[in-house]
């Protein structure tokens, strides 16, 4: 199985369920990892795309053919059985996650890792009566978010702030999240310098405030 660190962060977040689904499965190497290491008994992979699936069916074929994996080519959750307990999205813009989700179910648990709009997820999430349990950034050739989220959890409290950086960069920061901080702010800075506007400023000042909490926070 090809491993890189965002595979193995993203596999590291799966939890043992009874029924997995993973929306847009790609090569299936997530939904592999599960199978091989017994977290699940049974898996769902969909993909809207016909040529991935295919791919994913092709390294799954075994379990395929002894009915533990079923594969559904269709947007989202269109199609998968609403008893996966236990549902991965990733690779995909935060708001196609929502639509995903609000036209298709709510699992007792989410691991979700958007490329954009993560803010509005955790937002989401919080607003439907998920306890968000994890969430962070971490590196792997560039920044990716991860948020898991679980319907029974202890419910941590977000404000304005946790809600755009997240709980756990804040309060528990990597390297990897004070390496982010420290490239946006190299990124306004460049701008400022070429005569950015107003907000850019601003944006400078939020991340110098952000990162010096994290630093008290290491």
């Amino acid at each position: 199985m090809k491993r890189t660190v965002r595979l193995g962060t993203l596999c590291g977040e799966i939890r043992p369920c009874e029924v997995f689904a993973h929306v847009g499965c790609d090569h299936g190497h997530c939904s592999q990892s599960d199978l091989e290491n017994g977290l699940c008994k049974r898996c769902y992979i969909s993909d809207i795309s016909r040529a991935s699936l295919q791919k994913a069916e092709k390294l799954l074929s075994a379990y395929i053919e002894s009915g533990t994996v079923q594969s559904f080519c269709c947007a989202g959750l269109e199609k998968v059985p609403r008893d996966a307990d236990e549902v991965l999205i990733a690779g995909m813009g935060g708001e196609e996650m929502i639509a995903i989700l609000r036209e298709g179910y709510l699992p007792e648990r989410l691991v979700l890792q958007p490329m954009k709009n993560t803010p509005k997820v955790r937002a989401f999430l919080l607003e439907n009566g998920y306890a968000i349990v994890r969430d962070y950034l971490f590196y792997d050739g560039k920044f990716y978010d991860v948020v898991c989220a679980e319907r029974r959890g202890d419910v941590r409290k977000y404000d304005e702030r946790a809600l755009q950086f997240g709980y756990d960069n804040l309060h528990s920061p990597s390297q990897d999240f004070l390496m982010y901080l420290r490239t946006e702010a190299e990124k306004c800075r460049a701008r400022l310098a070429g005569g950015g506007a107003a907000a850019v400023r601003e944006r400078l000042q939020l991340l110098t405030e952000v990162a010096d909490e994290a630093q008290r926070n290491i």
